[in-house]
């Protein structure tokens, strides 16, 4: 199990693969610190969280210099997750006891009824490489601190990233075993999820990951959330500003190499600015840098595997054959490192790759439309609906339009993104459950009733 730098195709370092006694020991010193962690204030595990934050800003060179070793990512975006993931930590120290607080319901006189949120055990966390610690660290910071503990089984390309993560936890002062790591393959998840001593499942991955993990959840009736894959609409209607909407929408099917489940990838474009906005559109993904992503100039960096940019191309070749029109890009650079180009499709049948299936890198489809009424069509015309925007110069027409749209998360004006603040999920093949917010932090406790009368009399 390698870490390989996808820039320069070197061997990082080789990570030995846990065996079973490996495995079974670590979910065994899980359990037992749940027993007392439950057990520890939650105003004390705030703090902890609040010490982790520290511990990532006075680190954010070293886990990004790690980060973009690992899968690419461009160093200046990079800080940035790192920056997030601080954000996170801040968030629920400030705010996990009051979303966790007893929340009292009025019944019958004479009579206390309540419901108490109560961490339920272990809990797994399947994440991937593309971004290696804000997935992790936005599932770890609330449902560490609601008193459950987390068994990560990260992407097998950043297990450094695995590593660091861990050692954020130990630098923060947090008892051992209240954060662990797996070092596993795919094909030995399943294992995990059936054992007694995992009581929930998180996955942010593939559609197809994402079924296996809840067919073995579901059998073995463990909740689960789900974060999956996306194929977002990016809408432009008629009214919108054409320059500055170009800029963003090139930033967002670029951002991470393109390598984003919420990035832009259908660009769903009103007939009346179609050949304007292509125009702009392709000279914005024309004039980002693509290079070494240690350099703080570079806009996109390589794709994190050699198999995900062959991938890649393949779809777009195929896409081109059925009758697309590469207006920019299309081909693998001749560099060592795997760097696919920005790449600007026009043109597509409806049955094409480019159309049907989630394009995992920086290739953008660009599809005209009518009115908003085939807009609406063609973005819902999908088995995903994770995240999908508007733009337009009437902010109320935007958001009139974001009730047709289906997906867990609508934008008007707005790059789709994550925020600690508010919830983020899916529906539809991009997945179920929430994340983040005060929603996020109840997905994994046992909402328990709790209802007190005085004791009968015997008059």
């Amino acid at each position: 199990m390698k870490s390989i730098n996808p820039a320069t195709e070197e061997v990082i370092e080789t990570h030995e693969e846990h065996d079973e006694a490996t495995v079974d020991a670590r979910l065994d010193a899980a359990w037992d610190r749940f027993e007392s962690w439950r057990e520890t204030p939650i105003s004390r595990r705030e703090k902890l969280l609040a010490a982790a934050a520290d511990v990532l800003r006075e680190n954010s060179e070293e886990y990004a210099t790690l980060m973009t070793a690992e899968m690419g990512k461009p160093i200046e975006q990079a800080v940035s997750e790192v920056e997030k993931c601080a954000w996170v930590c801040d968030y629920y120290a400030e705010h996990a006891a009051e979303f966790l607080q007893d929340e009292h319901i009025g019944t019958v006189p004479g009579s206390k009824t309540y419901v108490s949120y109560e961490p339920i055990g272990p809990v797994l966390a399947v994440m991937p490489w593309n971004f290696p610690f804000w997935q992790v660290f936005r599932f770890a910071a609330p449902h560490i601190t609601a008193g459950n503990v987390a068994v990560l089984k990260h992407a097998p390309n950043v297990f450094g990233c695995a590593d660091a993560i861990a050692s954020v936890f130990e630098r923060a002062g947090y008892p051992d075993d209240v954060f662990t790591s797996l070092r596993i393959p795919a094909e030995r998840v399943a294992g995990v999820i059936e054992d007694d001593r995992v009581r929930g499942v998180s996955l942010t991955g593939s559609t197809r990951a994402g079924r296996a993990v809840a067919e073995t959840s579901g059998r073995e009736l463990k909740p689960t959330v789900l974060e999956l894959g996306g194929s977002d609409p990016f809408v432009v209607l008629d009214d919108a500003p054409l320059e500055a909407t170009a800029e963003r929408a090139a930033r967002a099917r670029t951002q991470n190499n393109g390598q984003s489940c919420i990035a832009a990838k259908r660009f769903l474009v009103h007939e009346a600015v179609y050949d304007e906005f292509v125009e702009r559109f392709t000279e914005e993904m024309r004039a980002l840098t693509v290079g070494d992503p240690t350099d703080p100039e570079t806009d996109v960096g390589p794709q994190a595997r050699a198999d995900l940019m062959e991938t890649l191309h393949e779809q777009v070749a195929a896409s081109v054959e059925a009758g697309a029109t590469l207006r920019l890009g299309g081909e693998p650079l001749d560099r060592p490192g795997h760097y696919y180009p920005p790449t600007v499709l026009t043109d597509v049948p409806e049955d094409a790759p480019a159309r049907t299936e989630e394009l995992f890198g920086p290739v953008a489809t660009v599809i005209r439309v009518e009115d908003e009424a085939e807009a609406v069509r063609v973005a819902n015309d999908t088995p995903y609906g994770l995240g999908a925007s508007v733009w337009t110069a009437d902010a109320e027409r935007g958001e009139a339009l974001t009730t047709k749209l289906t997906a867990g998360n609508v934008a008007v004006n707005h790059v789709v993104a994550s925020d600690p603040r508010v919830p983020f999920s899916g529906t539809k093949d991009s997945g179920y459950g929430t994340e983040l917010s005060r929603h996020g932090i109840r997905e994994f406790v046992n909402t328990k009733t709790v209802w007190v009368e005085d004791a009968p009399t015997d008059e």
